[in-house]
């Protein structure tokens, strides 16, 4: 079954040759948006403003992390509701500010209006002199994630049904795997960040490089079909694997070796996340 997803239609109404990966690259300068919007992405009874604020950060954060890439700067825009507090405010804004230090990053401007809900959208400016691409898989590569996926969709289903979750939940406050990326780059092919579910995402890397796939053991639709985990979907050729796992061993990332890249259409099932 095809799926009407509306989000990809219009990307692919763009021409921009710098549109395809988790953020624009241009010369050594990466340029990422993404929006946190209330209803939508989170319900405001679920969190407080500091999660909010830190989540909105570390989902836009994410993409340049997931292309080797150090954020320099943010813009932020809020659509701020009458009914919101200066308290608020100020414990959102705090919580933008202190999340962005973690990573080296300064938020130097944006915009506020007056809305009827709180929504928030990011850019982030960072800097990388070998950006890690979706592009450039090539055929017997290894397909590989970090950590371990599917609490973010449990606890989302547990958040509609008005039970609480862990407040150090990762639908809270997402992993990214910074250091991983960085010490795993040079044996790395290809790389983003899990953000719409393994399944979507792993067909989103094969469709851009005209490849299939073959597993090498079935994979729960828990894990496969959970989205907004932020953790890493990354390629690398198999005589690499002892270096990469190494890697990972030392950073403390859990990585997990699904697939190998092959001459075929295979894709996963997977629905859009975006309606």
């Amino acid at each position: 079954m095809k799926i009407d997803d509306k989000e990809q239609y219009l990307i692919n109404n763009l021409s921009s040759k710098h549109i395809g990966d988790d953020a624009a690259v241009i010369g050594d300068t990466l340029y990422s948006m993404d929006a946190f919007f209330e209803d939508v992405h989170y319900k405001r009874e679920w969190m407080s403003m500091a999660q909010i604020g830190r989540k909105a950060m570390l989902v836009n954060i994410s993409d340049a992390i997931a292309m080797n890439a150090q954020p320099q700067y943010a813009l932020v825009t809020v659509s701020i509701p009458s009914t919101l507090t200066h308290d608020e405010i100020d414990e959102l804004t705090q919580s933008l500010q202190h999340t962005a230090k973690e990573y080296g990053c300064e938020i130097i401007g944006g915009d506020t209006i007056g809305g009827d809900k709180l929504h928030l959208s990011i850019t982030i400016i960072s800097k990388s002199k070998t950006p890690l691409l979706r592009t450039g898989l090539k055929e017997g590569d290894l397909l590989a994630f970090t950590g371990t996926l599917g609490e973010s969709k449990k606890d989302l289903e547990a958040l509609f049904r008005g039970e609480p979750i862990d407040p150090k939940s990762r639908f809270y406050s997402p992993v990214l795997r910074a250091e991983f990326i960085a010490h795993a780059r040079e044996y790395l092919r290809t790389g983003m960040d899990i953000s719409d579910g393994l399944f979507c995402d792993t067909n989103k890397l094969l469709d851009i490089n005209k490849y299939g796939y073959d597993i090498f053991d079935k994979i729960d639709d828990a894990i496969g079909l959970s989205g907004e985990e932020y953790e890493m979907l990354v390629s690398f050729p198999p005589e690499k694997y002892a270096e990469v796992m190494e890697i990972a061993v030392s950073t403390q990332t859990p990585l997990t070796v699904f697939a190998k890249v092959a001459k075929n259409d295979a894709r996963f099932t997977c629905g859009s996340h975006h309606f």
